[in-house]
């Protein structure tokens, strides 16, 4: 008799539970509206990025822009080695829709210059986070990490301001510290980046490394010379720009045969803004 009341009393807790169960399904539903996996959440997928293809690198630069960028490429004699420069590298990458890269290098009697190209597509891999939204993050962490300097107001600046600014935010200023010998520059254009004319037209504001409102969705320049000692001074200039889900950076440097001629600033931040420019157009097209 004992073993039929266990049994008994089994049965009953179960009907209880199963009671219980039934009724919070009929009482609203809360059950499904807090299950991880319901519907409620499965529409919050992030929208995906613009751009799911990359152009061809080496293609994205025409030769007019490679004429200016690196003058010595019209200086070669031969003409296969010629098309050789013109046609540059490209940069070794496991998935061409996730990451290009071209590399071009040109010597010429008065220079070494080089320039990079880049094009990388950002892919969120988390439904929650666009691809547009990761790649304003990874942007931002570039940013970041290129440590750009405050601007400073073009009031403050003074004959005796250069010396007290080593940073890379200074390097206009450090043109103007390398002697002066007329019509000589990194380039055979014959910049006077070194005349005293050009550094004091120049302010620090215009040259010093900074955030740039003009291209793409969000960019920024950096400038930088190395202090090689004894040897010449090279300088690299680098712009990033962000255009949705594609972020491409320009990196271009130039190294005088010469020492003691100093790269132009101004003239190598213009080309490379130039080229950033048209391969921004270029992406919207």
């Amino acid at each position: 008799m004992q073993r039929k009341a266990y049994v008994s009393g089994v049965a009953a807790l179960l009907a209880a539970l199963l009671a219980g169960c039934t009724g919070s399904s009929d009482d609203g539903g809360a059950t499904d509206d807090s299950n991880p996996g319901g519907s409620g959440t499965a529409t919050a997928a992030a929208e995906p990025g613009r751009y799911r293809t990359l152009p061809e690198p080496c293609s994205a630069v025409g030769q007019d822009t490679l004429d200016s960028l690196l003058p010595g490429i019209q200086q070669i004699a031969d003409e296969e080695q010629r098309e050789t420069a013109y046609a540059g590298e490209p940069t070794l990458t496991y998935d061409n829709d996730r990451k290009v890269g071209c590399r071009w290098k040109v010597e010429s009697t008065s220079a070494t210059d080089h320039l990079y190209v880049d094009f990388e597509r950002v892919v969120s891999y988390d439904n929650a986070v666009s691809d547009d939204s990761q790649a304003e993050q990874l942007f931002a962490t570039r940013q970041t990490a290129a440590d750009l300097p405050e601007p400073i107001a073009s009031e403050s600046s003074s004959p005796s301001a250069p010396s007290s600014t080593p940073s890379s935010s200074s390097t206009p200023s450090e043109s103007a510290d390398s002697p002066a010998s007329p019509g000589s520059s990194g380039s055979p254009e014959g910049s006077s980046s070194i005349s005293p004319s050009s550094t004091a037209s120049a302010t620090p504001a215009e040259l010093q490394p900074r955030v740039l409102d003009d291209l793409g969705d969000e960019a920024f320049l950096d400038d930088a010379l190395s202090s090689s000692g004894s040897t010449a001074k090279q300088r690299t200039v680098t712009v990033a720009f962000r255009t949705s889900n594609v972020i491409v950076t320009i990196e271009y440097e130039e190294q005088p045969a010469t020492v003691g001629v100093v790269p132009d600033s101004k003239e190598m931040q213009d080309r490379a803004r130039k080229l950033a420019s048209r391969l921004a157009d270029s992406l919207a097209e």
